[in-house]
């Protein structure tokens, strides 16, 4: 009581704090924390902040279900409902031997600032994260960049895939879920090629961004109908889980409709222009160009489409894909230069591996069972004898694998058969015109 008066007399109050707050961290034991505060919206300009976002992904597959409350909600973008922190509580994280400590906070906030007000930033919530102040190095190049790589790919986990097309009524792209069920392990396609469409998405994605190119692929899906190019778009749209924008040409005017469609589209897609040898007769480069006279801009071309989806198509965005199908080879050499379809993809016949796929896929036999018809389908089935999707109709007609594999062998000796018949009666004319004889 006598040393408090006189130690307030006698002192003064900066020096005074500071003894007090030297003091005080002399006699606490536990090391300096830092707290980072990261806001739902910008400080300087309202918009959403990209890493609270990330954060709260992240946080909702770390949380403990014993928590007293958590709020649900679910995303109309995304498959499932989500589990969230609610204010105040708290949760606590474990990265390469650190402790850090996540909780969830309001901030209200007095303003006049009614733009302020409407947006909710007044009211904003914001995650407070806590850690030892040694460790700011660590988590702010290390465990920051962690989160948000978390985030992404569990975004890409929920995230409902879309197909647009183009509506003519309303002018603008028009969606619908995409629950194509195609992927690579379902594809009824030759293995080695299989393997390298999927190294080859895997690899341009590191490779464009070590160079500083934006990521655009191109491929051209050739071969006979029902050979599974669509299935392969669909597939290649589940790997990445890109979206889908369908372009139908015959449905665009004119070259400023093309620009203004391919502008709209968004990142992570891909560009599906299909039969691009008859969808739409383009002009060539070297026919006249011609004007649309009802809205008084220039007829699409296939340089147009080419130019559009080259240069500003391209530059406009990140991670596109752009494919075109076709089921002849009679296409302008334009489309073909390299840059534009950076792969080629032909899908033929059904061979072996594409009919063991198929056999999985119906009746669960894997790729190492031994069917006693296996041997016989192998010698019958490889060349240009069925499709995939004329293979698949045959294994559907009964459920009894045993069944529906001898249906499968008689009817690729009947095309077998009408084969052989069609080269000998080729070879025997051929033999006469040789001879010289009346064919």
């Amino acid at each position: 009581m006598m040393i408090k008066p006189v130690f307030e007399m006698t002192i003064p109050p900066p020096l005074r704090s500071y003894i007090i707050s030297y003091l005080m961290s002399y006699f606490d034991s536990s090391p300096p924390t830092l707290t980072l505060i990261i806001n739902k919206y910008e400080i300087k300009n309202g918009m959403c902040n990209e890493f609270y976002g990330a954060a709260q992904v992240y946080l909702s597959t770390k949380i403990n279900r014993d928590a007293a409350e958590l709020r649900i909600s679910r995303d109309r973008s995304e498959k499932s409902v989500n589990l969230y922190l609610n204010v105040g509580e708290v949760f606590s994280d474990v990265y390469q031997g650190i402790n850090l400590r996540w909780q969830l906070f309001v901030n209200n906030k007095k303003s006049t600032d009614f733009g302020k007000i409407f947006k909710g930033i007044l009211h904003e919530e914001c995650f407070k994260l806590s850690f030892e102040k040694k460790h700011s190095d660590l988590v702010l190049n290390s465990y920051v960049p962690y989160v948000e790589s978390k985030a992404k790919v569990i975004k890409n986990e929920r995230k409902i895939l879309k197909t647009y097309s183009y509506c003519n009524m309303t002018l603008k792209w028009k969606s619908v879920n995409l629950e194509h069920p195609s992927t690579f392990d379902t594809m009824a396609m030759n293995d080695e090629l299989k393997r390298k469409v999927m190294g080859d998405l895997d690899r341009f994605k590191d490779l464009y961004k070590r160079v500083g190119k934006p990521w655009k692929r191109g491929y051209l899906l050739h071969g006979p109908p029902g050979t599974g190019k669509t299935s392969l778009v669909a597939a290649m749209a589940n790997y990445l889980k890109f979206d889908i924008y369908d372009l139908r040409l015959a449905s665009v005017k004119g070259e400023a409709d093309l620009r203004r469609l391919l502008l709209s589209t968004t990142n992570n897609s891909i560009l599906l222009v299909e039969d691009i040898d008859c969808s739409k007769d383009l002009p060539t480069r070297l026919q006249p160009m011609t004007h649309d006279d009802s809205k008084g801009q220039a007829a699409l071309t296939l340089s147009g489409l080419l130019i559009c989806i080259d240069g500003l198509w391209s530059s406009c965005g990140d991670k596109r894909i752009v494919i075109f199908t076709t089921n002849n080879e009679r296409l302008d050499p334009a489309l073909l230069r390299p840059g534009r379809m950076d792969m080629h993809i032909y899908m033929g016949h059904c061979c072996f591996d594409g009919f063991k796929t198929l056999a999985f896929n119906y009746f669960g036999l894997s790729h190492y069972d031994r069917h006693h018809l296996y041997p016989e389908i192998k010698r019958l089935i490889n060349g240009q004898v069925l499709t995939p999707a004329q293979v698949a109709e045959e294994l559907m007609k009964n459920e009894d694998a045993d069944v529906a594999l001898e249906g499968l062998v008689r009817l690729l000796k009947r095309k077998r058969s009408g084969e052989e018949k069609y080269d000998d009666a080729f070879r025997k004319n051929m033999e006469k015109l040789e001879e010289g004889e009346e064919a």
